[in-house]
């Protein structure tokens, strides 16, 4: 039997939660796009900053980048706090 490496999980599992956050996000979009609804603009911009930006950060950003582990932590961080916020917006801001 072969043993699975950590790092290998960890990127299946960030990439299948990136994959189901932009399919979320897409479904919110095009609700969006059919009621004009801003409630449903900021709840895609929320799914897609928490779910798919710290995917594009760790895996494509800091590659590419050169960034060190805590410059991208500080990254992802940053990113799942607009989205956050854009969540809460969309659910009671509007």
């Amino acid at each position: 039997m072969t043993a699975v490496d950590a790092a290998t999980v960890l990127f299946a599992t960030a990439a299948a939660t990136a994959l189901a956050g932009t399919a979320v996000t897409a479904v919110a979009y095009r609700g969006y796009r059919r009621h004009d609804s801003a409630t449903m603009r900021y709840l895609a911009v929320g799914i897609a900053f928490v779910a798919v930006a710290p995917f594009c950060i760790s895996y494509g950003l800091a590659p590419l980048a050169g960034l060190d582990d805590a410059t991208t932590l500080l990254a992802v961080l940053c990113a799942n706090v607009v989205g956050l916020l854009a969540l809460i917006y969309s659910l009671d801001g509007t």
